[in-house]
């Protein structure tokens, strides 16, 4: 046998992208409570985390889906949104988590 490969690229995105995922879906939960502001805070940070990733990743494409999450759940100028189309927004949205999570490789040598 010999040594195992280094591994050529990383997944950050990973773990914030299932974690946002969650918590989104966890939201359901609280839409029209006081406590859906909690949500809003940790889905656009975890969204604005992974936008890094996929930065790095030069994967500029997931941007679109990504930016108007933060955007979407800002805590700060919130956007009131109500009914079946913010319900459906959770899943698209907790979609767009899960798959730039999984596909938003970063290279392990970074070259500039």
């Amino acid at each position: 046998m010999g040594t195992p490969a280094e591994p050529t690229f990383t997944r950050p995105a990973l773990a914030p992208g299932l974690l946002g995922a969650i918590a989104l879906l966890a939201g359901l939960a609280l839409l029209d409570s006081g406590g859906f502001v909690i949500i809003r805070y940790v889905v656009s940070i975890l969204a604005l985390i992974i936008c890094v990733f996929v930065i790095q990743a030069k994967s500029w494409w997931w941007l679109i889906g990504l930016v108007p999450i933060v955007v979407l759940w800002n805590p700060i100028v919130i956007i009131d949104l109500h009914g079946q189309g913010w319900v459906s927004a959770q899943f698209i949205a907790a979609l767009v988590f899960i798959i730039s999570g999984i596909r938003t490789k970063v290279p392990t040598t970074m070259h500039r």
